[in-house]
């Protein structure tokens, strides 16, 4: 018999809250409350009655598995909307803040009567733990809610558009965790975007730096072709200009060059070429210098 006889396809939601190791007791009390309310409400705006979603407490998160004939746009959409807006509610009257990181799966799912099993079970807790998940939130201290959605899912569903889904506001990022190596997607609902690791923001930083608008985004400036293009062009004189005309004509206007200037010239061949003519160039200028240097000893003498 198959291992997966009696498994449905089904959505997954694990919800973990933010932070609960630093609360006491009586706190736990009351974040565990307003997170079961606050699935309630979510349940309840897409049309799933109590009792009829199989969920299991996490002691501070919260495990549930749909069933098979929910309609996932639902709960990639108006779910989410309304848990975020229960989120905010609670904690514009409460002294205990409620932020909380979920994760979203669909797939095979088997209850054998312990609880659920099933690949999609474990990938969406993962999700919700990712490392890339909690240091979003670390960095968005502001925001209540992180919605982490498979890569499938995001193709599938989320991808499509559809009332209360935001698609383009989703952030790839890749999840490394256990036996997990996949590309997940991030919402912080509210922002336009979750916030960028700081490595990513200084890379995207440096692409930016080498773009020139106006050559539509690639970059310019002198020295040979390495293949990716050439490196970027100091900032000019105010009022300098330059116009290039493939490979036949460049003009240079209200420039100043400094140090051992040799000329300009087109790129008449390939790499080979260009490397055998810098080399000669740079040999003829350290050749001048020599000359000059030892001018200057002997008219000391």
């Amino acid at each position: 018999m198959s291992a997966s006889t009696g498994a449905l396809h089904r959505f997954v939601v694990f919800g973990d809250v933010v932070g609960s190791g630093r609360l006491g007791m009586g706190d736990k009390r009351l974040v565990r409350a307003a997170l079961y309310e606050a699935f309630g409400e979510a349940y309840a705006s897409v049309g799933i009655e109590p009792g009829t979603v199989h969920q299991e407490d996490r002691g501070d998160g919260i495990l549930a598995a749909l069933r098979p004939d929910v309609p996932p746009d639902l709960m990639a959409g108006r779910w989410i909307d309304t848990l975020h807006r229960s989120l905010r509610e609670h904690n514009a009257r409460s002294r205990v803040r409620l932020r909380l990181r979920v994760g979203m799966n669909a797939g095979l799912v088997l209850d054998d009567g312990r609880g659920l099993v099933g690949r999609a079970v474990d990938l969406a807790c993962r999700l919700c733990d990712s490392a890339p998940a909690r240091r979003i939130m670390a960095d968005a201290p502001d925001s209540d809610l992180l919605i982490v959605v498979s890569d499938w899912l995001y193709r599938t569903v989320v991808a499509e558009g559809g009332r209360y889904i935001e698609p383009d506001h989703y952030r790839r990022e890749a999840v490394v965790a256990k036996e997990t190596a996949e590309d997940a997607w991030f919402l912080v609902p509210g922002l336009l975007a979750p916030p960028q690791d700081r490595r990513d923001r200084e890379r995207d930083g440096g692409r930016e730096a080498a773009r020139d608008p106006r050559d539509g985004g690639h970059r310019t400036g002198g020295g040979p072709s390495r293949g990716d293009g050439p490196p970027p062009a100091p900032a000019q004189a105010p009022g300098s200009r330059t116009y290039t005309a493939g490979r036949d004509m460049q003009i240079v206007e209200g420039n100043t060059f400094h140090g051992g200037f040799t000329g300009i010239r087109n790129d008449g061949g390939g790499r080979d070429d260009d490397s055998r003519d810098n080399a000669r160039d740079n040999a003829r200028a350290d050749a001048r210098r020599d000359e000059d240097g030892r001018g200057g000893r002997e008219r000391r003498a």
